[in-house]
C-alpha cells in the first residue's frame, strides 16, 4: 500500500500538470478511428433466426412462428421448419418479436447532444472552444452511431453538417458496426448564425443568389451527397423575391443532378413555399399555424415526406432546465455527453446561464412552447389522415438530444400525437425507405430484403418501451448485442455514475458497481461493503438538493480510474477538494478509495 501512495502521489502531479488542458464535462476514452482496411470486416456467417414472432409494418400484423434465414446480408427465406445451412448461426427467438431495423430520418452528426454544440444558442466557447468541440465529433462519431445500433436504429439520415462527414460516412457505412449513414452536405440556407460565418468547413452557408445557391449544390457533387438540405427561414429574415429565388435554384440545381431536397420548415409560409418550389422532404413541423388544404394537397399530388421532429424544442429547454436523465439515457446515451448536462452548476457564467435557463423555463417561453406544440401535434394528426408519407426523425444531436436514446421520446410523443403504435412503427421503419425509393431493398422484413432486424423480448405494437430492451439487432446480416456494442470502459463507469451522484439518482447510480464493493478511506480503512451499505450510505440524495460534484481531471491507468473532484453539498458552502480512485474489475466499480 506505500508504494500505492507513492504512486498515487505521482498521479495527481500529473494531474495537476494536465488540468489546464482539461475540458470541462467531456471525459472521453481514447477515440476509435474508422479504419481503411476492408480486411477488417469479415464476411457475416449464414443466420437462421428460428421461430419468431414477425412484424409487418406495412399491415400492422403478426406472423407467429415464424423463421428468418439470413444469408450475404439479405434474408433469402422467410417460413417456418427452415432448415439451415452448415455453419449457419442459429438464435432460437420462440416468443419473441421481430422487427425491421429502425430508421431515425432527422439527425446531426456535427452536433454531440451536449452543453457546448451550440455555440450559435448560448455561446460557452472561452470554455470549450468549438473546434474542440468538433474535434470531440469527429474523434467519437463512431461510439454515437453504435448507440444508434444499440438502440434499434439500423439507419440514419443526417439532414445537414459539415463536409468533413463525407469520408466518415464513406467508412462507417462499410462497417457491421455502423448504421447506414444517408448524409447530406452543409445547410444551403438564407440566414447564417454569427457563430458559423467564419468557421471553416461551417455547417451552414449562406446563399444570397440564385448563383449561389447552385453553386453550393455543385460544391457538393464531388462528395456524392445522398440528398440536399436547405435550411429556409422567414421570420425575421423575411421570404422576400431573393431568398425564394434562391431556394428555388438550390432545387433546380439538386433535381438537375438527381438529388432529392431536404428543407427546414417550421413555418407554414416556409413549407409552403417549398413544396411550390419542389422540395421533397419537409424536416420540421409548422408551428405558427395549421397545414392548411392547400398544403396537403401539394404534398399528397407531389409525394411530399413529411418529418414532424416533435422533442427537439422540449428537449432543448429541458436541458437548461436541468431536467433528470432517464434510466436509458443513464444505460445508453454517451456518458460524456449526458455529463455535461451537469456543468451548469459550476460554470462560472450565473447570469448568462441562469438567465437562459430562466427564459426558457419561465412562463412567456413555456406558454409559446405549449401552443407551438399543441400545434406541431395538430399537424401531425392533419398531415397523417391525409395519407402524406410521415416519418420518424429527432434532430438528435441538438442540447438535450441525445444520439440514438431520443429516438424514444420522439416515438412516444407522436403516439400523444394520435397516431397508433402500428402507425408510428411503419413511419419508423418502411416510410423512410419511400423517400429516397428504397422500399424494395429496406424497410421491412421481406425475402430479398437488406437483413436488418431487431429482437425483442415484448411486442411494440402494444408497448413502444419494448424498443428499449433490444437483445439482438441483425444490421446487414451481423448479429449484435448492445453489450457487444456499447462495452463500458472504466472511464466510462465511473462517468456513469458520476452523471448519476449529480442528478441524485441512488439507483443509477448503484448500478455500475459491484454487489460487493468495498468503499475505504485511502489508503486501507475499510468503510462498507457492498450495494446495500451503499445504498444507506447516500440516502443523503433526497435531502442534499445543491449536491454537484464537478471533475477536475481524470487519470485512467488500466483498470483504475483516479478522479480529482470538487464536491458541492450545501449552497452557501464552499465545495470540497477530494480524490476517488476507482478500481474496476469485471466490468464493474469493485472498490473505491476517498481522500480529501
Amino acid at each position: 500500500m506505500k508504494r500505492f501512495a507513492c504512486s498515487l502521489f505521482w498521479l495527481l502531479l500529473l494531474a495537476s500538470s494536465l488540468s489546464a488542458q482539461s475540458l470541462p464535462g467531456m471525459w472521453s476514452r481514447p477515440p476509435v478511428p474508422p479504419t481503411d482496411d476492408p480486411a477488417a470486416v469479415q464476411p457475416a456467417p449464414p443466420l437462421l433466426l428460428a421461430n419468431g414472432n414477425l412484424i409487418d409494418v406495412e399491415t400492422g400484423r403478426v406472423r407467429e412462428g415464424v423463421s428468418l434465414l439470413i444469408e450475404d446480408g439479405l434474408i433469402r427465406k422467410i417460413g417456418k421448419n427452415l432448415t439451415p445451412p452448415a455453419g449457419a448461426t442459429v438464435l432460437d427467438v420462440r416468443g419473441k418479436w421481430l422487427l425491421p431495423g429502425l430508421v431515425d430520418s432527422h439527425i446531426h452528426l456535427f452536433q454531440s447532444g451536449g452543453l457546448y454544440t451550440r455555440p450559435d444558442g448560448i455561446d460557452l466557447t472561452k470554455y470549450r472552444p468549438y473546434e474542440t468541440e468538433r474535434q470531440w465529433l469527429r474523434d467519437n462519431m463512431g461510439d454515437l452511431l453504435r448507440r444508434y445500433l444499440a438502440c434499434g436504429v439500423t439507419t440514419v439520415v443526417d439532414v445537414g453538417g459539415p463536409l468533413y462527414q463525407f469520408p466518415y460516412r464513406d467508412r462507417f457505412n462499410r462497417f457491421p458496426t455502423s448504421p447506414r449513414i444517408l448524409l447530406t452536405g452543409p445547410l444551403i440556407s438564407t440566414y447564417q448564425p454569427p457563430a458559423f460565418k467564419n468557421l471553416d468547413d461551417s455547417p451552414i452557408l449562406k446563399a444570397t443568389t440564385p448563383d449561389e445557391a447552385r453553386e453550393q449544390v455543385r460544391r457538393q457533387l464531388p462528395f456524392k451527397p445522398d440528398f440536399i438540405k436547405i435550411w429556409f427561414i422567414v421570420r425575421g429574415v423575411g421570404a422576400g423575391a431573393q431568398a425564394q429565388e434562391m431556394v428555388k435554384a438550390a432545387i433546380d440545381e439538386s433535381h438537375k443532378n438527381g438529388l432529392k431536397v431536404a428543407i427546414h420548415t417550421q413555418e407554414l409560409l416556409a413549407a409552403k413555399l417549398g413544396v411550390k418550389f419542389g422540395a421533397d422532404y419537409l424536416v420540421h413541423s409548422p408551428e405558427d399555424g395549421l397545414v392548411d388544404d392547400e398544403l396537403l394537397d401539394l404534398m399528397k399530388a407531389r409525394n411530399v415526406s413529411y418529418c414532424p421532429t416533435l422533442v427537439v424544442a422540449g428537449g432543448i429547454a429541458g436541458f437548461f432546465g436541468e431536467r433528470a436523465p432517464t434510466p436509458y439515457e443513464f444505460a445508453r446515451a454517451n456518458p460524456y455527453v449526458l455529463g455535461t448536462l451537469f456543468d451548469l452548476r459550476h460554470l462560472p457564467e450565473p447570469k448568462l446561464i441562469k438567465g437562459f435557463g430562466d427564459y426558457l423555463n419561465g412562463p412567456f417561453f413555456q406558454k409559446q412552447a405549449a401552443r407551438a406544440d399543441s400545434i406541431r401535434l395538430a399537424n401531425l394528426r392533419r398531415v397523417w389522415k391525409a395519407g402524406v408519407n410521415v416519418v420518424t426523425g429527432t434532430d438528435a444531436g441538438n442540447p438535450g438530444i441525445f444520439h440514438g436514446t431520443s429516438y424514444l421520446d420522439e416515438l412516444l410523443k407522436m403516439q400523444k400525437g394520435g397516431l397508433s403504435n402500428a402507425d408510428i412503427l411503419r413511419a419508423s421503419t418502411l416510410n423512410p425507405a419511400r423517400i429516397f425509393g428504397q422500399e424494395n431493398r429496406v424497410g421491412s422484413l421481406a425475402e430479398g430484403k437488406e437483413a436488418n432486424v431487431l429482437v425483442l423480448p415484448q411486442n411494440p405494437l402494444a408497448d413502444l418501451t419494448a424498443l428499449t430492451r433490444v437483445e439482438t439487432v441483425v444490421n446487414r446480416g451481423y448479429a449484435l448485442t448492445p453489450a457487444q456494442l456499447l462495452p463500458d470502459s472504466p472511464a466510462d463507469l465511473a462517468q456513469r455514475q458520476l452523471n448519476a451522484y449529480n442528478a441524485r439518482d441512488l439507483e443509477a447510480f448503484l448500478e455500475p458497481y459491484a454487489d460487493d464493493v468495498e468503499i475505504y478511506n485511502f489508503p486501507n480503512e475499510l468503510r462498507s461493503k457492498g450495494k446495500d451499505a451503499m445504498r444507506k450510505n447516500y440516502a443523503f440524495f433526497a435531502t442534499t438538493p445543491a449536491l454537484h460534484c464537478e471533475l477536475v481531471n481524470r487519470i485512467v491507468v488500466n483498470n483504475t480510474v483516479i478522479d480529482h473532484e470538487r464536491v458541492t453539498r450545501q449552497p452557501n458552502q464552499p465545495p470540497v477538494q477530494a480524490v476517488a480512485i476507482y478500481k474496476i474489475q469485471n466490468g464493474k466499480i469493485r472498490k473505491v478509495y476517498f481522500t480529501r
